[in-house]
């Protein structure tokens, strides 16, 4: 079966024109909820944009699978059978959420279409501007403006450690990396926290940062994001060096321009753990 990319980037779209941007600054108490804890939020707007996207899925793809982060909230086994899946689809409606809430304009839709265990194709949108970052595998990565523009986009070129711009939120981290990697992160030029997967990707991947990590790895954050920063010229891979792949949610993940700077943020950055 084809995918249609523009047609998955109108959805996505869509979504965030019917569902996100009209209840943003605009929520109410009752708008927002807790999930694990009191910085992992849920609004009506995830819950909206998901439910928005998946039907529209769901209409033109029957068959496939489809896996929403918010789903998953509800119902961890939806995740089942990721890997193997003929077609997926692999959905978080507001990366950021927790942005989104406090009104703050850093956050993004992510939307992945896997093969089989293989990301094949990647958007992040960004919902107030319309504006997204699209990968097909193997085709390049491009970003596609509302106004109809597009271009091709490619990650920064490499540089010593002590000139690096990384994105990077030690915060989400466990202890002790969560402490090794802060105090490591003084070794670069600048480091930027954004707290949202979707734009820590968009960065890497447009050359405005040189690299970013993470220690958790559901799909629904970084495939999409993966496939792109790969798809603009990038290294992308786990902390034992690893790809990842669909269906993985362990291991930790690094981007940089190349793998030789890959390496010298795994070691100097991650360092042993």
């Amino acid at each position: 079966m084809n995918i249609d990319v523009d047609g998955l980037i109108e959805i996505v779209r869509e979504a965030g024109r019917v569902e996100i941007v009209p209840r943003f600054r605009n929520l109410e108490a009752s708008d927002i909820g807790q999930k694990a804890s009191d910085i992992d939020l849920v609004t009506q707007a995830d819950i909206g944009a998901e439910l928005h996207i998946t039907a529209a899925l769901r209409a033109l793809y029957p068959s496939a699978m489809i896996l929403g982060e918010e789903a998953y909230a509800a119902d961890k086994s939806v995740m089942s059978g990721l890997a193997e899946a003929e077609l997926a689809f692999v959905i978080d409606p507001v990366d950021g959420t927790f942005n989104f809430a406090a009104g703050i304009g850093l956050f993004g839709t992510l939307l992945a279409v896997t093969r089989r265990g293989e990301t094949v194709a990647g958007i992040i949108c960004d919902p107030l501007q319309g504006d997204v970052l699209v990968a097909e595998r193997g085709s390049g990565a491009f970003m596609r403006r509302l106004d109809g523009q597009s271009r091709r986009i490619a990650v920064a070129p490499p540089v010593s450690l002590d000139q690096m711009i990384g994105a990077m939120t030690s915060t989400y981290m466990r202890e002790p990396l969560r402490t090794q990697v802060g105090a490591n992160l003084a070794k670069t030029r600048l480091m930027m926290s954004y707290g949202c997967s979707a734009y820590e990707y968009w960065m890497v991947a447009t050359g405005r940062v040189h690299f970013a990590g993470h220690q958790y790895l559901m799909p629904w954050d970084h495939l999409a994001g993966v496939l792109v920063h790969q798809e603009a010229g990038g290294h992308t891979a786990k902390f034992d060096g690893s790809p990842y792949r669909p269906g993985e949610t362990a291991g930790g993940i690094i981007s940089a321009p190349d793998r030789e700077s890959w390496d010298v943020v795994r070691r100097e950055i991650i360092g042993t753990i």
